[in-house]
């Protein structure tokens, strides 16, 4: 038992499960990616195990990239990971064409994609 509403460690684990390509092209929607740089931390036996290793993967999608260069990049990240609570596994930037960038938000283990947008200078801050 997780919490006290009855829900089964397992139904915990699955509905916490996710494809990080998915997730990817969730947080893109309509935008236009420029390059991305990723990294994903995982435990090869889990991280109580003694025999488990913290491996590191890196994927890189850079400027100007081919469509073959793109389908790699996704390859890599098409896994599942546990997005809740835990140890965040997948830090990262991706840069858009628009200006606009994501990063990794992480709070307690539980992790998700923040696009960010360059504030609007305040009017007291211009010169005249």
């Amino acid at each position: 038992m997780l919490g006290g509403n009855g829900e089964s460690t397992l139904t915990y684990i699955l509905s916490n499960m996710i494809n990080a390509k998915d997730e990817f092209f969730d947080m893109c929607k309509d935008k236009t990616v420029s390059c991305a740089t990723i990294v994903h931390e995982y435990w090869t036996e889990g991280m109580l195990s003694p025999d488990s290793v913290l491996k590191m993967t890196k994927i890189d999608l850079k400027c100007n990239y081919t469509p073959e260069d793109f389908k790699e990049f996704l390859k890599y990240l098409d896994f599942q990971y546990d997005r809740g609570h835990g140890l965040q596994e997948i830090f990262g930037t991706v840069w858009f064409e628009d200006g606009t960038w994501a990063t990794r938000g992480e709070y307690d283990g539980s992790e998700w994609w923040e696009v960010h947008e360059v504030p609007e200078i305040p009017d007291h801050l211009k010169i005249r």
